[in-house]
């Protein structure tokens, strides 16, 4: 199989003009850690954009950075701990889920093209709420930038959000930029233990509609627990985790967990570790209301053999179902249908060739999104077929 390793733009413009002539489409790879996301491909080459790495701008003052767009995330991680900063949408590590160690490495630019983010997505946003520019290159080989290197600014249609979720099907991102926030100076998790699921969303609802500025909540059915998170200054974390406890835990088996242990959980939490080591298993992803998040598990369970729990206060499913025969993707969409969205994010290579990977779209919403990739690669050069099968 071919390989192009870019170390430049110009390089990365000039290995996808070369796949564009020869018409062989390429599969574009950085850390490594995310490919067993979406459809597997079958290409004669692959874009290697690893050598494309480093912080190339962090201005601390202005919460801006940028880097490379194959720069790990933990090296990014690490320079922002220096300064007690973060990226806010919390990303999430899904190499145990997906079974993608061995070297492979998260990075920046991936996570922005799956949009990817963790527990405190409900409080901070999506990862492309954070998506502030870039500079890559589309299909037709041609090198372009998108907005730019500070919070406030306005430079037409927003092309980060368009290429946050695109899965390297638009472009081959080379920089990226991003906003970070102040890491929190400590944090805390409200733990309510033996609640069953109905009363767990009704709990995270409140939670969450309360003054005390929850950043997480989920609800773990295997433990019958409910976690809610508290982030801030070490006096505020005290008092509103104990009012969290006293106004909507009162009377119930409740405690608070403290700032390593809430850490260890979150991280546990976004990176599906309940569901990650349960062989024969598809996992399913489905996006829901939250007040629908448990009664959707709990109706697919009387149909599958499934292990569930929720995160984003019950508007995140996470689905481990038996993997043979459709890998209970009619049961799981039936289910879904007219009330969210649902991704098939671990399988075998098999099933993710027989089944839809992403939620079907509506006719008019998939002719829009034929347009948009007719746009930025006509010749479906990158990733083809990764979303949907010919695409």
């Amino acid at each position: 199989m071919a390989r192009f390793s870019p170390t430049s733009i110009e390089e990365l413009r000039d290995a996808v003009a070369t796949a564009l002539v020869t018409e062989e489409p390429v599969e574009i790879v950085a850390g490594g850690s995310k490919q067993g996301l979406g459809r597997p491909l079958q290409t004669p080459r692959v874009l290697d954009l690893s050598h494309l790495s480093g912080i190339r701008e962090y201005a601390a003052s202005e919460l801006v950075l940028t880097a490379g767009a194959a720069t790990p995330l933990a090296a990014i991680e690490r320079v922002l701990a220096e300064n007690r900063q973060m990226l806010a949408f919390e990303p999430p590590d899904w190499r145990g889920l997906l079974g993608s160690g061995g070297g492979s490495e998260p990075t920046l630019g991936g996570t922005l093209a799956c949009n990817l983010a963790g527990p405190r997505r409900i409080k901070a946003g999506a990862a492309r709420d954070h998506f502030l520019g870039f500079s890559g290159v589309n299909g037709n080989a041609e090198i372009f930038k998108a907005g730019g290197k500070v919070v406030k600014n306005v430079t037409g249609y927003d092309l980060c959000k368009l290429l946050a979720g695109s899965y390297g099907t638009l472009a081959a991102l080379e920089e990226v930029t991003v906003k970070v926030l102040p890491r929190p100076e400590t944090e805390a998790t409200v733990r309510v233990s033996g609640i069953a699921s109905q009363p767990a969303v009704r709990l995270m609802t409140a939670a969450l509609g309360s003054p005390h500025e929850v950043s997480g909540a989920a609800y773990l059915p295997a433990e019958r627990s409910v976690a809610l998170r508290v982030e801030g200054p070490g006096p505020s974390v005290a008092f509103r985790s104990q009012a969290l406890r006293d106004e909507l835990a009162s009377g119930s088996g409740a405690d608070i967990v403290g700032d390593a242990q809430s850490q260890a959980m979150w991280r546990s939490i976004g990176s599906v570790a309940p569901l990650a080591d349960l062989p024969g298993r598809a996992v399913w992803r489905v996006s829901v209301a939250p007040s629908r998040g448990a009664e959707l598990a709990e109706a697919i369970g009387w149909q599958l053999d499934t292990a569930w729990f929720l995160d984003w206060g019950g508007g995140l499913v996470w689905l481990a179902v038996p993997e043979e025969g459709d890998g209970g993707a009619a049961i799981v969409r039936s289910a879904v249908a007219g009330a969210g969205h649902a991704t098939l994010v671990k399988a075998s290579p098999a099933l993710r060739r027989a089944v839809a990977v992403f939620e079907p779209q509506a006719p008019a919403l998939a002719a829009l999104s034929r347009r948009v990739k007719e746009a930025f690669d006509p010749r479906h050069i990158l990733n083809p077929g990764r979303m949907v099968e010919g695409v």
